[in-house]
């Protein structure tokens, strides 16, 4: 455990979170044959207890956190890219590779064995902003997905229904590597934290002495139905 001078409370230094409302016994890191490389926005790096970036990178043991905004020139991650050419990004396009819509064999000729799987963990507009600045990312290929799930991340408004947490797209890429016989590896947990963190939050909310505290919130974890305005939503899909 350790203790922030700004923030007494004393927190976890596994999970960042605060002692009473730790996570750490609900994680169990998965093992993959893909490195998945979470570009973490400065803004989503300041959100310790609610980034599911950090939640991800603790249910990964393949994986790492790059914090940054332009990754042009950042030696780690053109490393990476040097020394692994199957390296592609999580983003959605027209011309993204769709897991959803693809054979096993078509995975495997695509994708190949370990390959770098690289996400832009923050906002729809800060990711977009990411990929804009970021030259060496705008050069690899994409892969995407057509998500079929409702996010659980209901205490944080999305642009769309199809938007999900950074956890829940890994979630949902691995349950498809799966699928594809890329990876083998068991997902049934790796939601739980994730689930146990909302959980936290709802009955944070439901606290009288909690300056967040909503009357009438509920414990049942539900499907969002409030998204934001359209002109919010075009941020979601690049325009040209």
């Amino acid at each position: 455990m350790l203790v922030d001078i700004n923030n007494p409370r004393v927190k976890c230094y596994q999970c960042m979170r605060p002692s009473s409302t730790c996570i750490c016994e609900h994680i169990s890191a998965v093992k993959t044959k893909t490195r998945f490389i979470i570009l973490m926005h400065p803004k989503e790096y300041k959100k310790e207890r609610n980034g599911t970036g950090y939640m991800t990178n603790l249910q990964l043991e393949n994986s790492e956190i790059i914090v940054g905004v332009d990754f042009s020139d950042n030696t780690r991650v053109n490393e990476l890219l040097d020394s692994n050419e199957n390296s592609f990004l999580l983003y959605p396009g027209k011309n993204s590779f769709n897991l959803s819509q693809r054979s096993s064999a078509e995975m495997h000729n695509f994708i190949g064995k370990g390959a770098n799987i690289f996400i832009l963990d923050g906002t729809w507009p800060c990711a977009r902003k990411m990929l804009k600045l970021s030259k060496n990312l705008q050069k690899l290929n994409r892969v995407s997905f057509d998500n079929s799930i409702a996010s659980k991340f209901i205490i944080k408004q999305q642009p769309e229904a199809l938007c999900l947490s950074t956890i829940e797209s890994v979630y949902t890429v691995l349950n498809l590597l799966n699928k594809g016989t890329i990876e083998q590896c068991n997902t049934a947990d790796f939601l739980v934290p994730f689930e146990k963190m909302i959980e936290h939050q709802l009955d944070y909310m439901l606290n009288p002495n909690s300056k967040n505290y909503r009357y009438g919130a509920s414990l049942e974890i539900a499907p969002k139905i409030r998204y934001k305005t359209n002109s919010e939503r075009n941020v979601v899909f690049e325009l040209d």
